[in-house]
Protein backbone atom coordinates (compact mmCIF):
# COMPACT_ATOMS: atom_id res chain seq x y z
CA UNK A 1 0.00 0.00 0.00
CA UNK A 2 1.59 3.55 -1.18
CA UNK A 3 0.87 5.80 1.33
CA UNK A 4 1.54 9.47 -0.22
CA UNK A 5 2.76 11.84 3.28
CA UNK A 6 1.99 15.46 2.86
CA UNK A 7 3.37 18.22 5.00
CA UNK A 8 1.17 21.62 5.87
CA UNK A 9 1.90 24.36 4.24
CA UNK A 10 3.45 25.98 7.15
CA UNK A 11 5.70 23.98 8.51
CA UNK A 12 7.39 22.35 5.04
CA UNK A 13 10.50 20.81 6.40
CA UNK A 14 8.75 19.20 9.41
CA UNK A 15 7.86 15.27 8.41
CA UNK A 16 4.63 13.72 9.09
CA UNK A 17 4.09 10.94 12.05
CA UNK A 18 3.67 8.02 10.02
CA UNK A 19 1.21 7.05 11.86
CA UNK A 20 -2.81 7.62 10.59
CA UNK A 21 -5.50 7.46 13.38
CA UNK A 22 -8.41 9.10 11.03
CA UNK A 23 -9.24 8.32 7.35
CA UNK A 24 -11.57 9.61 5.28
CA UNK A 25 -12.79 7.27 2.31
CA UNK A 26 -13.61 8.15 -0.95
CA UNK A 27 -15.86 6.12 -3.51
CA UNK A 28 -17.23 6.75 -6.67
CA UNK A 29 -19.46 5.34 -9.61
CA UNK A 30 -20.12 6.92 -12.81
CA UNK A 31 -23.82 5.87 -13.32
CA UNK A 32 -26.17 4.66 -11.36
CA UNK A 33 -27.30 1.38 -13.74
CA UNK A 34 -25.58 -1.68 -11.79
CA UNK A 35 -23.07 0.10 -10.35
CA UNK A 36 -23.20 -0.06 -6.16
CA UNK A 37 -20.34 1.91 -4.30
CA UNK A 38 -20.40 -0.73 -1.84
CA UNK A 39 -18.07 -3.14 -3.01
CA UNK A 40 -15.28 -0.11 -3.08
CA UNK A 41 -16.69 1.48 0.40
CA UNK A 42 -16.54 -2.42 2.10
CA UNK A 43 -13.14 -3.15 1.41
CA UNK A 44 -12.05 -0.15 2.14
CA UNK A 45 -13.57 -0.45 5.89
CA UNK A 46 -12.23 -3.87 5.98
CA UNK A 47 -8.39 -2.41 5.45
CA UNK A 48 -8.63 0.70 7.19
CA UNK A 49 -9.83 -1.98 10.18
CA UNK A 50 -7.14 -4.01 10.02
CA UNK A 51 -4.80 -1.19 10.20
CA UNK A 52 -6.34 0.11 13.61
CA UNK A 53 -7.31 3.58 11.21
CA UNK A 54 -10.74 4.89 12.60
CA UNK A 55 -13.06 6.39 9.98
CA UNK A 56 -13.92 9.78 10.18
CA UNK A 57 -16.43 9.84 7.21
CA UNK A 58 -17.07 8.31 3.68
CA UNK A 59 -17.81 10.27 0.64
CA UNK A 60 -19.84 9.16 -2.05
CA UNK A 61 -20.48 10.44 -5.63
CA UNK A 62 -22.90 8.34 -7.51
CA UNK A 63 -23.73 8.85 -10.95
CA UNK A 64 -20.65 11.43 -11.85
CA UNK A 65 -18.12 11.33 -13.61
CA UNK A 66 -14.42 11.21 -12.65
CA UNK A 67 -13.44 13.74 -15.09
CA UNK A 68 -15.05 16.58 -13.47
CA UNK A 69 -12.60 18.44 -11.09
CA UNK A 70 -16.17 19.40 -9.25
CA UNK A 71 -18.20 16.95 -7.85
CA UNK A 72 -20.14 17.46 -4.27
CA UNK A 73 -19.25 14.65 -1.95
CA UNK A 74 -15.26 15.33 -3.18
CA UNK A 75 -16.12 18.99 -3.08
CA UNK A 76 -16.92 18.76 0.94
CA UNK A 77 -14.29 15.69 1.20
CA UNK A 78 -11.27 18.96 0.19
CA UNK A 79 -13.21 21.34 2.71
CA UNK A 80 -12.55 19.01 5.66
CA UNK A 81 -9.47 17.82 4.41
CA UNK A 82 -8.49 21.61 4.60
CA UNK A 83 -10.18 21.68 8.06
CA UNK A 84 -8.03 18.69 9.02
CA UNK A 85 -10.77 16.68 9.80
CA UNK A 86 -8.74 13.44 9.15
CA UNK A 87 -5.01 12.38 8.69
CA UNK A 88 -5.19 10.38 5.72
CA UNK A 89 -8.02 9.87 2.45
CA UNK A 90 -8.45 5.94 1.65
CA UNK A 91 -9.54 5.43 -2.23
CA UNK A 92 -10.60 1.75 -3.55
CA UNK A 93 -8.40 2.78 -6.95
CA UNK A 94 -6.65 6.05 -8.35
CA UNK A 95 -9.34 6.25 -11.42
CA UNK A 96 -12.24 6.08 -8.23
CA UNK A 97 -10.39 9.77 -7.36
CA UNK A 98 -10.14 11.50 -10.83
CA UNK A 99 -9.92 10.50 -14.80
CA UNK A 100 -8.23 14.32 -15.42
CA UNK A 101 -4.78 14.08 -15.17
CA UNK A 102 -5.41 17.73 -14.37
CA UNK A 103 -7.39 16.36 -10.83
CA UNK A 104 -4.91 13.84 -10.40
CA UNK A 105 -1.67 16.37 -10.11
CA UNK A 106 -4.12 19.51 -8.38
CA UNK A 107 -6.02 17.07 -5.91
CA UNK A 108 -3.30 15.64 -4.25
CA UNK A 109 -1.33 18.46 -4.12
CA UNK A 110 -3.52 20.26 -2.44
CA UNK A 111 -3.73 17.29 0.19
CA UNK A 112 -0.05 17.95 0.44
CA UNK A 113 -0.58 21.63 1.47
CA UNK A 114 -3.55 20.89 3.90
CA UNK A 115 -0.99 17.50 5.70
CA UNK A 116 -3.49 14.82 4.62
CA UNK A 117 -1.89 11.76 3.49
CA UNK A 118 -3.34 9.88 -0.01
CA UNK A 119 -3.53 6.46 0.19
CA UNK A 120 -5.29 4.32 -3.47
CA UNK A 121 -5.76 0.83 -2.12
CA UNK A 122 -5.94 -1.18 -5.18
CA UNK A 123 -3.61 0.64 -7.47
CA UNK A 124 -0.49 0.20 -3.94
CA UNK A 125 -1.59 -3.55 -4.21
CA UNK A 126 -0.04 -4.53 -7.49
CA UNK A 127 2.65 -1.46 -7.06
CA UNK A 128 1.73 0.79 -9.20
CA UNK A 129 2.30 3.88 -7.36
CA UNK A 130 5.29 5.71 -7.27
CA UNK A 131 6.89 8.63 -6.63
CA UNK A 132 6.80 11.25 -8.47
CA UNK A 133 10.02 12.97 -9.76
CA UNK A 134 11.13 15.79 -6.47
CA UNK A 135 9.34 14.31 -4.06
CA UNK A 136 11.40 13.96 -0.85
CA UNK A 137 10.12 11.66 2.19
CA UNK A 138 9.79 15.32 3.86
CA UNK A 139 7.79 16.52 1.29
CA UNK A 140 4.76 14.94 -0.28
CA UNK A 141 7.21 11.63 -1.09
CA UNK A 142 5.38 8.02 -1.17
CA UNK A 143 6.08 5.41 1.57
CA UNK A 144 5.24 1.80 0.29
CA UNK A 145 3.54 -0.11 2.98
CA UNK A 146 5.76 -1.80 5.10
Amino acid sequence: MAVHQRNTASSLTQELPLSIARVALYARVSTCNGQDPEMQLRELREYAGRRGWTIASEYVDQGVSGSKESRPQLNQLMADALRRKFDAVLVWKIDRFGRSLKHLVNAPADLCAYGVAFVSFRDAERGAIRPMPGQRRNGCGCQERP
